[in-house]
């Protein structure tokens, strides 16, 4: 009698970087288990980033997450704790390679959440043929990005999230991190100063990138010949790649700050977790161990088009040849990123306060205004269970 055939399915968001690895590595996990099917949806980017979890759960094995549902998956149960399922030795050697704090995202309340399969936060990009015609430099500190921007060349996301993330870096070069207080986002002068660096540098732009993700960003960078530096947008690998797009970004380290250390962006990347409605657990945990293995991430995951999760991977001078040193150019970037709050309720949060400082940047007003209206949201986020 011919075993039966388990299938799986699982939701991820809607770009090579996070649909082609995920079904090279279902396909190749079914050639070592021929009973196992797994077929893989996707989603928007913009659904990756505000969908609630809880149908998603309830429809599929395996979810691509944003580690910011860490918080409300372990209030809900509606994730499955991996370290019920998995090795320790292998959640360990997780841990042991995280790309700065992509490991300990999904953490929630001593329990892992999801394998960080994919690393990002934002970094810089240029396109090195423009700026040598250009006869244009790297900047490297907030003035020089001014001047550069002033010429025209510059770009970034600006839609809603992409902005929130923006302020959350700009309120730590300003001298605060940000959800230190119960009652506030950031401290009044500190989030005026993050407002008001962050509006002078959009005066400058061209105000199409207010309808821009970074996605966007990066096919806008390489299909014209105007815009050459991008100061901070989550980092896309395959752009770096020959045979991807026509004309390659390569990309950087941010800027240095008044005190000459690298400006701290707002961890992205995305994590492979396990519904607890699947009736395959222990089948779904072996796909995930074989999407978060280091030899996966460095070849398969990679040359699919992921980008990987694992610190070795980062560090394979393959990988890196490949992708113009791309892991290489950005990895302190990475490890110096700050950890968004994870608390059952942020979602909220991220999900309305972009707006309000969009709005702001976009048509202007009282940077007090903008200030307060974000920590009644914050409030709001807090009480909401």
């Amino acid at each position: 009698m011919a075993n039966k055939v388990i299938k799986l399915k699982g939701i991820t968001w809607d770009h090579s970087r996070g649909y082609c690895p995920m079904v090279a590595t279902a396909q190749r996990f079914s050639e070592i288990h021929p009973n196992v099917e797994i077929e893989w949806d996707k989603r928007s980017l913009q659904g990756f980033a505000d969908e609630h979890i809880d149908q998603l759960a309830l429809n599929y094995d395996l979810l691509v997450i944003d580690h910011p549902w860490a918080g409300y998956a372990a209030d809900t149960k509606i994730i499955l704790p991996l370290n019920d399922y998995l090795p320790e030795s292998f959640l360990e050697d997780q841990k042991n390679n995280s790309v700065g704090r992509s490991y300990e995202s999904y953490n929630f309340g001593g329990d892992q959440f999801a394998l960080p399969i994919d690393a990002a936060t934002p970094v810089a990009s240029s396109r090195p043929d423009l700026m040598e015609r250009m006869n244009l430099s790297l900047p490297k500190t907030f003035n020089e990005l001014l001047h550069l921007a002033s010429k025209g060349v510059v770009t970034m996301p600006g839609i809603p999230i992409d902005t929130l993330m923006n302020f959350y870096m700009f309120c730590g070069v300003s001298g605060e991190t940000p959800f230190q207080s119960p009652d506030q986002v950031v401290n009044e002068d500190v989030g005026k100063r993050a407002l008001d660096m962050l509006k002078e540098l959009a005066d400058r732009l061209n105000p199409e990138f207010f309808y821009w993700s970074p996605i966007q960003v990066c096919e806008a960078m390489t299909t014209r010949d105007d815009l050459a530096y991008c100061p901070w947008a989550y980092g896309y690998s395959n752009y770096s790649r020959k045979g991807y797009t026509s004309k390659l970004l390569h990309y950087h380290n941010l800027i240095n700050d008044d005190k000459n250390e690298i400006y701290r962006s707002t961890l992205g990347g995305t994590g492979l977790a396990i519904s607890t409605k699947s009736k395959y657990k222990e089948i779904a945990s072996e796909y995930a161990m074989l999407v978060a293995n280091p030899g996966s991430q460095s070849t398969l995951f990679f040359e699919n088009g992921g980008q990987p999760g694992h610190k070795k991977a980062w560090e394979d001078e393959n990988v890196n040849a490949q992708s113009a040193n791309f892991f290489k150019s950005t990895l302190k970037t990475l490890d110096n990123a700050f950890l968004r709050p994870r608390y059952n309720g942020y979602m909220h949060f991220q999900d309305n306060a972009g707006d309000v400082i969009r709005d702001y940047l976009m048509n202007g007003g009282h940077p007090s205004d903008v200030l307060s209206s974000i920590n009644k949201i914050y409030l709001e986020s807090k009480g909401e269970k």
